[in-house]
């Protein structure tokens, strides 16, 4: 009897069905609450308070997305804009005709040029932009428009 083949596979973890559950009760495996569950906010350590503390008096972030980081913007690198005709103004637009970001994306996400590589053209900057890039613009002989 001891030898007889394993016929069943292990059964897959059901979170939040109770304690018995391995994974249930309380937290469910979302951590814990408390000032990291609060909403972009720098609250340091404040001791002992006898009345309601202002850690609790902060929004809590609701939802399975709260631990998720945010999304960053597309980086262009700052030779792909050599590709480009000198005297061009980039903005998103123009990066998207000419093939160096993807439509859907760039809208969802935005984009941002990084200081990598060397600038030969002048160019107008429409986008945002680093400071080190920024600068390799200047030199070249560009200009940056604010937003």
């Amino acid at each position: 009897m001891t030898d007889l083949p394993k016929i069943k596979a292990k059964s897959k973890k059901r979170i939040g069905r109770g304690y018995g559950s391995g994974k249930g009760g309380h937290t469910v495996g979302r951590g814990t609450k408390g000032q990291k569950a609060r909403s972009h906010i720098n609250v340091l350590f404040e001791g002992i308070k006898v009345k309601k503390s202002l850690l609790k008096k902060l929004p809590l972030r609701r939802g399975k997305d709260k631990l998720r980081p945010g999304k960053k913007p597309i980086i262009i690198k700052l030779s792909y804009l050599n590709l480009l005709d000198a005297g061009s103004v980039v903005d998103l637009n123009l990066l998207i005709k000419e093939g160096i970001v993807e439509k859907e994306m760039a809208y969802e996400t935005g984009v941002k040029i990084l200081g990598d590589g060397k600038l030969t053209k002048k160019l107008t900057i429409a986008v945002p932009i680093s400071k080190s890039a920024a600068k390799d613009v200047i030199k070249a002989g560009g200009t940056i428009k604010e937003k």
